[in-house]
């Protein structure tokens, strides 16, 4: 390895340093706007003075084990936070996703109550930062029934309520502002509508309604971090989705369209088409999927989904005086897994029905909810790649240097962050940790953050690939290449790694070499 590449992960690994520390002692957040941080639990909730809307607002308590990010084998130590719910029908109760997941366990304070019952998560929507609870005791909905709500989206300038506990006292609190923005934006892994207030948002207030009048048009979910006054709610539309879509039992997702476009304002871009004045429309820059099948092209200029016209930014009219992104119809108008275009290609105007589907096939997927699977070798510790681990890298200090020194190697965590995977099952297999101690590791680079290209020679297609290569391989060496510049390929005797991990494991407090899909495949061996 040349002297200025050891230099230069010398930087790389001095920035992530924190981030080992930082990835095992925060929440996971999925991208876009992020969650507002839980209120850490306090004792009891004062009687405020009755009313009917604050009747059903509740107070969330949780504790909450999410995964280790640089640990893959181990939970983080339970962590109490509180936040806000609302009652709706059929008994049970609204909050975000991002307030019960990885909770171990759930209870729920009502309005002037010194109780806390049980509760337990009925269903979840990790992309939309949606969950609905059920409790243990359903006479609580006795005396505390559903919030009205509004079905239609509010208008701008719209003076809203916002109810909940956020942090800075125990009894409920209740702020003011104004509808400042409704868009179509991305939540954590799907986009959706989100409706933009002023009304002061702090930690706790997560899962707490928005009211318009005497309606609920929504519930608080983040807040625009380094602002002052911007949160976000979930409007109705989005919430109305997932309670639809969890009657069954099990949340699917909803549809959407994941091609690339860009905007048809250049008038050189024009003249390249051929197009005519009076056509508008959104440019398709790149089509999701590449099949002859696939009804899109490169170059496709949409013009209308449904009915509605696209305009050369790729908005659409939304009531009355609000324009969106075309996108926002797909929810509301797919029938059978497909939403019709109107299109122009080459000159000519054509119809088509455009395949939409629940979920966007990623290459560096989100956790979701699950934990992540790992397998241990010797001094190494492999996983697989997930959105969950690149952002909290980013939210630690010096993560945003720490990610363009590691982009400047060409790291696949990067270079291929928003690819879909090449084929069934592909997965990024990397190493989330420095090596353990031991004397197998020493005078090698540390390969954290790295991606495994092969092993022995042989492409690692994803986990249990690598394990399978390492489990059924009789060469005297293991040797482990990485993806993009800069790391150096680690050689090591293969019997001697495999006979190192039961001491590691030992000296380190680890249960097992793997998760249990790791270890389903590493002991077919002996069958």
């Amino acid at each position: 390895m040349k002297h200025g590449n050891h230099r230069m992960l010398a930087v790389v690994f001095g920035m992530a340093a924190a981030f080992w520390a930082a990835a095992g002692a925060a929440l996971p957040a999925e991208g876009g706007s992020p969650p507002i941080a839980l209120q850490e639990q306090s004792a009891g909730v004062e009687a405020p003075a009755s009313g009917k809307i604050e009747n059903s607002v509740v107070k969330v308590f949780a504790t909450l084990s999410p995964p280790d990010l640089s640990k893959p084998w181990s939970k983080q130590t339970g962590n109490e936070v509180t936040a806000s719910g609302v009652v709706i029908e059929g008994r049970r109760i609204l909050t975000n996703a991002h307030v019960v997941q990885y909770a171990r366990q759930i209870q729920i304070q009502g309005y002037q109550s010194g109780d806390k019952i049980s509760a337990a998560v009925e269903s979840i929507a990790y992309g939309i930062d949606l969950a609905v609870l059920k409790l243990g005791d359903e006479s609580f909905f006795d005396s505390h029934l559903p919030l009205p709500r509004s079905e239609a989206l509010p208008r701008i300038k719209d003076s809203v309520m916002v109810y909940g506990f956020p942090t800075g006292g125990n009894s409920m609190s209740i702020t003011k502002g104004i509808v400042s923005r409704i868009d179509f934006a991305q939540y954590a892994s799907l986009y959706g509508l989100r409706v933009q207030i002023d009304a002061a948002i702090n930690p706790g207030n997560s899962g707490g309604p928005a009211v318009v009048g005497d309606k609920m048009i929504g519930v608080v979910f983040s807040i625009l971090q380094n602002t002052q006054n911007i949160g976000y709610i979930i409007p109705w539309e989005e919430i109305n989705l997932f309670l639809d879509d969890v009657q069954d039992g099990r949340y699917d997702g909803k549809p959407g369209i994941f091609d690339s476009f860009q905007t048809l304002e250049n008038q050189a871009l024009r003249a390249f088409l051929k197009l005519d004045k009076s056509i508008e429309g959104i440019v398709v820059h790149q089509p999701f999927n590449t099949d002859s099948e696939y009804p899109l092209r490169k170059w496709d200029v949409i013009t209308k989904i449904g009915d509605a016209p696209v305009d050369n930014q790729g908005n659409i009219l939304f009531g009355e005086n609000l324009k969106i992104m075309f996108i926002s119809l797909v929810q509301k108008i797919a029938r059978n897994g497909k939403v019709p275009l109107t299109i122009v290609r080459g000159g000519r105007e054509m119809s088509i029905q455009m395949p939409v589907e629940p979920i966007q096939p990623k290459l560096i997927p989100f956790l979701q909810g699950t934990y992540p699977s790992y397998f241990i070798c010797g001094p190494l510790v492999f996983s697989v790649a997930v959105e969950d681990l690149i952002a909290a890298m980013a939210r630690g200090p010096n993560g945003i240097m720490t990610m363009q020194m590691l982009s400047l190697n060409g790291n696949p965590l990067f270079s291929r962050r928003s690819e879909r995977p090449a084929f069934e099952g592909e997965e990024l297999v990397m190493v989330p940790s420095p090596f353990f101690t031991h004397s197998l590791a020493r005078n090698y680079s540390s390969p954290v953050m790295r991606v495994v290209n092969t092993v022995n020679g042989i492409a690692v297609k994803n986990l249990l690939h690598l394990v399978e290569i390492i489990r059924d391989s009789k060469d005297e060496f293991l040797v482990i290449d990485f993806a993009g510049r800069g790391m150096e390929t680690l050689v090591f005797p293969r019997q001697e790694m495999i006979a190192a991990t039961e001491e590691i494991l030992n000296d380190n407090g680890i249960r097992s070499l793997g998760s249990p899909d790791v270890m389903e495949i590493w002991e077919a061996k002996a069958r």
